[in-house]
């Protein structure tokens, strides 16, 4: 198997090739994990949707019929996420003190090259407080903005990941956009000071 494609990793799975299918969990476990995270900024959340997703992958990869795998896996782990965020809704909801101790990482984080203690305290911070606003906006725009603004997907890659047409896609996004910007406007403290905006720089833009 070794030096196998995709192409003929996802042909052996949907052939009962266990251990081809768990090559293709490795090679996507950090992007699907990391997508679940920022959407539902919860680590234990992120995981389990994670291995619900791929349970589903594995028990569906027979019905995959080819186009892009990875499109077609994010929208098992999206879907994942909105049956996690549906759960929550039914909880009490994070507090925010929760979220702005929460890793926004997910995990272990290494400042940049070149970066300086100071820059990377105020990234991490940034960091924090954009994964705040996040977990404040409705499921389907905070979907949209983490696979856009975050994992760098373009419009045609998001319509097929949440099955939605390119003009729902767009509106969805520039309502979050315009969400989460108003959420930090309103809770400048949760922002570095540098990065606090005031009423005077939004009137002057």
């Amino acid at each position: 198997m070794q030096g196998m494609d995709e192409k003929a990793l996802i042909t052996a799975a949907q052939q009962g090739d266990v251990d081809a299918f768990n090559r293709l969990v490795l090679a996507y476990q950090n992007m699907t994990y990391n997508l679940a995270y920022r959407i539902l900024g919860d680590g234990d959340a992120a995981a389990d949707a994670t291995q619900d997703a791929f349970l589903s992958a594995y028990r569906g990869i027979g019905r995959f019929r080819g186009g892009s795998f990875k499109a077609w896996l994010l929208r098992i782990v999206t879907n994942a996420c909105y049956d996690q965020l549906r759960v929550k809704q039914r909880r009490p909801t994070t507090s925010l003190e929760t979220l702005l101790v929460a890793d926004p990482e997910s995990g272990p984080s290494f400042a940049e090259e070149g970066e300086k203690p100071e820059e990377y305290t105020l990234r991490q911070e940034l960091s924090r407080a954009i994964q705040v606003g996040i977990g404040t906006l409705p499921a389907d725009q905070r979907v949209t903005l983490v696979l856009s603004d975050i994992q760098g997907f373009n419009y045609q890659e998001i319509a097929e990941i949440t099955d939605v047409s390119l003009g729902t896609v767009k509106s969805r996004l520039s309502r979050a956009r315009a969400r989460l910007r108003d959420f930090l406007l309103a809770r400048g403290e949760l922002l570095p000071a540098q990065y606090r905006l005031t009423d005077s720089m939004v009137e002057g833009e």
